[in-house]
């Protein structure tokens, strides 16, 4: 993730949340010390490793912070993703943002792996959509790639995707091309929505960069790709449940987006477990671990 925006980010959700203080934990723990560990409750994905460590930090410098499983990572109930430690008073203003971000991220990686599984493709993708949570895209659409998926267009600013309402209001996807062709950069790739043959020989001949079916069965997706020659991409979307996603195996499509990744997603059950320490005490479990990141990477 953007080190910059991820920043940025947490330091408007901490905003939000404490506001001008966490007025339970001021004053309940003043220069108390404590430690803690973020435990899994659920098997799944775990994602957001950056978000606990740059979360503490940027509340306190002061708190120490061990990762123990990576982005990425496989995860089961009762194990340990990190330590941390420090005051409790700081541990306790971070606990329930970082916990959002990273028990939504956690499954959002989670549900991505079960869909790269049932598909069980050696060619065919899976990738996200625009359906993500608004002020989190980047969190949710890295936690698609830590599943083992890739991203579509971060936003209407990096790449062309014409749809119905677009060629409606055009008159054709040929129209529509053109008029893009002539005002935009080389570096700018140009998908277009299709519904039917009619606009996907349209598509092709308009020489497009991706073509994408949308709400169409297996069968369809197999007879369109035929009309289609390889330099151009290829993607489903609409219509497809994780369930159901075997099915378009052996179709021959280049990706599948799903917009349940991030629209309709569980999250992962965490949480974080703390123990006072009185006085600056030195914890025998945290000396075990050998030292704490708290570099963020």
């Amino acid at each position: 993730m953007n080190q910059l925006k991820l920043k940025q980010s947490l330091e408007l959700f901490f905003i939000e949340d404490i506001g001008d203080g966490d007025i339970t934990s001021d004053f309940l723990f003043k220069n108390v010390e404590s430690e803690g560990e973020f435990l899994v409750k659920q098997p799944g994905v775990f994602c957001g490793g950056d978000v606990i460590t740059a979360g503490y930090q940027l509340l306190d410098q002061s708190v120490e912070v061990k990762l123990l499983k990576k982005d990425g990572e496989p995860v089961v109930p009762g194990e340990i993703i990190a330590h941390v430690k420090g005051k409790q008073s700081s541990l306790l203003k971070g606990e329930r943002v970082i916990l959002n971000l990273i028990q939504r991220m956690s499954g959002i990686a989670t549900l991505t792996a079960r869909a790269v599984n049932n598909l069980q493709s050696p060619h065919t993708r899976i990738c996200d959509t625009r359906k993500t949570t608004p002020g989190l895209r980047m969190f949710e659409k890295y936690a698609v790639r830590m599943g083992g998926g890739f991203n579509h267009r971060n936003g209407l600013y990096d790449a062309v995707m014409i749809k119905d309402n677009h060629i409606a209001c055009t008159g054709s996807i040929t129209e529509a091309v053109e008029q893009l062709r002539n005002g935009l950069g080389h570096m700018v790739k140009i998908e277009v929505e299709t519904e039917n043959e009619a606009q996907v020989r349209e598509a092709v001949s308009a020489g497009v960069d991706c073509i994408m079916f949308d709400n169409r069965n297996v069968d369809e997706i197999k007879r369109f790709i035929e009309l289609i020659p390889s330099p151009i991409t290829t993607e489903a979307s609409g219509g497809i449940s994780i369930d159901d996603l075997s099915a378009y195996r052996s179709c021959g499509i280049d990706y599948i987006s799903l917009g349940c990744l991030t629209h309709s997603v569980e999250s992962l059950d965490i949480s974080l477990n703390t123990i006072n320490k009185k006085g600056g005490m030195e914890s025998e479990h945290f000396s075990n671990y050998g030292g704490f990141n708290t570099n963020i990477t």
